[in-house]
């Protein structure tokens, strides 16, 4: 068994144990839930030293003949983008059980459930990045959506059910549409490469005529726009966000989103290159109205409801993201790459301080939270540093991301980079907005008595705001593992990119 295969399975066999403890130990089911994260954690930067950081392709490769008849393999493996995304994923799972001890309170269901669901949703996003056979990838895509509909619709607030089946049928679909390509493929391989295959080199190789490709193409992209989230197949994000636990939404946000954008690179670009530059310009089009509707949305929640807000400002992000993507450059791509990275960790800090607040006061309006900076100074300093590491203030991790997309889209997409960089004026708008109500002016009644930070929530918020301060300053570490793979995508696609 080897390195990948424990990563996925140690919070599996975890939430097992969960599973098995008495329901009233529920002080034990969060320790044993912390304990195996944290293991889990440790163990993945470990496998991260061993990493080769001038390799293209995968490494640690696991291939298994799984079912032989159809040409299904058990078969994992990393690259730059998909470590990366892989310890995203591992950090914030045990930041998430740390921050969100008492959050299964009140719940559907038992404390111990609740743990082992999230358990059981890291095994699936380290599946999910790790598949090289995209038969497994769809079956970690789908099967991750099931601990997810529980903790929204089981441990949520609100409009919780229905938030759940709307994420739930929305993510249904676009897999459904998926599925339908991946047999296309599946069958085009059995005439073209002697024998059917899901291996995604093997795939890469295929020579599709042009209409058969788009309709390919089409399958996989609505179904990673739909993940990502991309205008217009947006709509379930803020509901969802909105009624799920303050943890379930940072991972929601924080890393199961990037399994869209993640997918473009993998399976869009890979498999379907002709398809991707014909329809690169379109796709353009749907990132910038992404950045300028998100951001809209976002301004316009600025006195509303703040777990809202902050589900808007990732659509604006996602905009960005996908616009680094198709603009066809190593550095609009390694810029989408460590953009997905950076979002991760500032919106987990965003969602966790809000989350606290929100617990804190009972509301979840912006125009409640007023004068926090006088009366719980630790909450509002690391929501401002998060803020503004979400609007890319130079210093903050984001920063660098947006630069590097902007300028790898100005090299084919002159007039697309001009445009979203005016969406960095309005990230300025729909954060320093919420962020002068909520923590300056006047001390809103009700407020004077509030508590700052404990120590368990200040244990579990300083490494993300140290991760935000440190690759600010030092994005070469993350650029030094993805700028190879990213390099060797653009020049797979025989597009010019950046010399």
């Amino acid at each position: 068994m080897s390195s990948l295969t424990i990563l996925g399975l140690l919070p599996l066999i975890g939430s097992l144990a969960l599973f098995l403890l008495p329901k009233e130990r529920e002080l034990l089911a969060k320790q044993v839930a912390l304990g195996i994260s944290t293991v889990v954690a440790i163990a993945g930067l470990l496998l991260a030293t061993s990493f080769d950081r001038g390799q293209v392709g995968f490494q640690f490769v696991e291939k298994y003949s799984w079912i032989p008849a159809f040409g299904i393999n058990y078969g994992l493996g990393v690259d730059g983008m998909a470590l990366l995304l892989i310890l995203l994923a591992l950090i914030l799972t045990p930041i998430v059980i740390l921050a969100c001890w008492n959050e299964a309170e009140g719940g559907r269901w038992s404390v111990k459930t609740f743990f082992a669901l999230l358990l059981i949703l890291e095994t699936m996003m380290v599946g999910v990045f790790a598949a090289t056979d995209i038969f497994l990838f769809y079956l970690f895509f789908e099967a991750m959506l099931i601990p997810v509909y529980f903790l929204i619709g089981g441990y949520g607030s609100g409009e919780r059910a229905a938030a759940a089946v709307k994420f739930l049928l929305y993510s249904l679909f676009g897999g459904l549409l998926m599925l339908a390509s991946i047999i296309g493929l599946y069958v085009v391989s059995g005439d073209q490469l002697g024998a059917s295959t899901f291996d995604v080199t093997e795939l890469s190789k295929l020579s599709l005529n042009n209409q058969t490709e788009i309709l390919l193409f089409l399958g996989f992209f609505i179904a990673f726009a739909i993940k990502a989230p991309l205008w217009p197949f947006h709509t379930w994000l803020p509901d969802a966000a909105k009624a799920a636990t303050p943890g379930t939404s940072v991972l929601l946000l924080g890393v199961l989103d990037k399994v869209g954008t993640y997918g473009m690179i993998r399976f869009c670009l890979t498999l379907f290159p002709d398809a991707s530059k014909q329809l690169g310009p379109t796709i353009i089009v749907l990132s910038l109205i992404s950045i300028f509707y998100g951001a809209f949305l976002a301004i316009w929640q600025s006195n509303g409801d703040i777990k809202r807000l902050i589900s808007y400002t990732s659509i604006s992000h996602f905009g960005f993201i996908t616009l680094g993507i198709f603009a066809f450059t190593a550095q609009g791509q390694s810029g989408s790459i460590l953009y997905m990275v950076n979002h991760g960790f500032s919106t987990a800090a965003l969602f966790l301080i809000a989350g606290w607040m929100i617990a804190r006061r009972n509301s979840s309006k912006v125009q409640d939270f007023g004068g926090l900076q006088r009366v719980t100074p630790l909450m509002a300093w690391s929501f401002f540093i998060a803020g503004l590491s979400s609007l890319a203030l130079p210093g903050l991790s984001s920063f660098v991301s947006e630069f590097l997309v902007l300028v790898g889209t100005f090299v084919h997409y002159p007039v697309a980079a001009v445009i979203g960089t005016l969406g960095i004026i309005l990230a300025a708008l729909y954060i320093l907005i919420p962020v002068q109500r909520a923590l300056h002016g006047p001390t809103t009644p009700g407020n004077e008595n509030l508590k700052d930070l404990n120590v368990r929530e200040k244990i579990a918020i300083a490494p993300v705001i140290a991760l935000i301060i440190f690759f600010g300053f030092f994005p070469q570490i993350l650029l030094n593992v993805i700028n190879p793979g990213a390099q060797a995508s653009v020049s797979a696609l025989n597009i010019g990119g950046d010399k």
